[in-house]
């Protein structure tokens, strides 16, 4: 394993538990280390090319802008012997990432596990059931799938030519819902809120669980239902203590005002008013 870091110990870990044995990782940081001792065995780190040649599967957990220099590394020095299982977990890369790597014999496979990760053995238990986005050449497909069940999670295949799409969709969920939640909390905070969380927990729990089983059919409040001046209100109370996050709720009901449209949610009677407000250039915004 090439990458001690949060994901690669915890993918190296969930191997063990399925039977195979981690005979070689690598890492620079002192929590690399730690999280070796604790998921690992505490088996030594080592340099990654020394690590690229001792097993019959490499995986590589290193972050999006350093796996093609690392990939290109490995195969000018022939690390990586013919034959070797050779998978990656980046999101944004497909197999065609690890082209250097197969002309000299490896097997490539992208497995992308979309969960997010603490580098502790509570993400063991979520693996239980998460999906991993798998991209392979056909004949290596059921070697990728079968990698991803043995570590108690479904494979979910993703063509080549769609890994970026696909990878930007759960950025676009996952990071931006973090954003979206801490962004509240700080307003409600502003607003007199002494726990902000014990509003918002409920809230959007009930709401991401409604979105996932009705998408659009699932909005409600003042867009869905056309209040301007309800909207308005917001913009302008918003913008007073967060001219970032103003922008940011304006950019959000625009789409929401989009979506509520075409979901026939929001007539276009009742959207005139709304797009009035939504459309006006606001100060704060470039």
């Amino acid at each position: 394993m090439i990458g001690a870091g949060r994901v690669g110990a915890v993918l190296g870990a969930a191997l063990q538990q399925a039977g195979h044995r981690v005979v070689a990782a690598s890492g620079v940081s002192a929590r690399s280390s730690e999280r070796a001792a604790d998921l690992l065995d505490g088996i030594d780190l080592t340099d990654p090319f020394d690590v690229a040649g001792r097993a019959d599967l490499l995986l590589v957990a290193v972050p999006d802008d350093a796996l093609e220099p690392l990939i290109t590394g490995l195969s000018e020095a022939r690390a990586v012997p013919a034959g070797t299982l050779v998978a990656h977990t980046s999101g944004r890369y497909g197999a065609d990432v690890l082209t250097p790597l197969t002309r000299i014999g490896a097997l490539p496979l992208a497995l992308h596990p979309v969960m997010t990760f603490t580098g502790t053995r509570v993400d063991l238990a979520r693996l239980a059931g998460c999906c991993f986005g798998v991209t392979a050449p056909e004949p290596l497909r059921p070697v990728a799938e079968a990698l991803v069940v043995e570590m108690g999670s479904e494979p979910q295949w993703v063509e080549e030519d769609k890994r970026a799409l696909y990878h930007a969709a759960l950025a676009n969920g996952a990071n931006h819902l973090v954003t979206l939640v801490a962004q509240s909390g700080a307003l409600l905070a502003k607003a007199g809120v002494e726990n902000p969380s014990r509003l918002l927990g409920p809230l959007l729990g009930a709401a991401l669980d409604n979105a996932l089983r009705s998408g659009d059919l699932a909005l409600t409040g003042p867009v869905a239902r056309g209040d301007a001046a309800t909207v308005a209100v917001h913009i302008q109370q918003i913008a007073a203590v967060s001219p970032e996050a103003a922008a940011a709720y304006v950019a959000m009901a625009r789409l929401t005002a989009d979506r509520a449209l075409v979901a026939g949610l929001l007539t276009p009677d009742a959207a005139s008013s709304l797009l009035a407000v939504l459309g006006h250039r606001h100060p704060f915004e470039p």
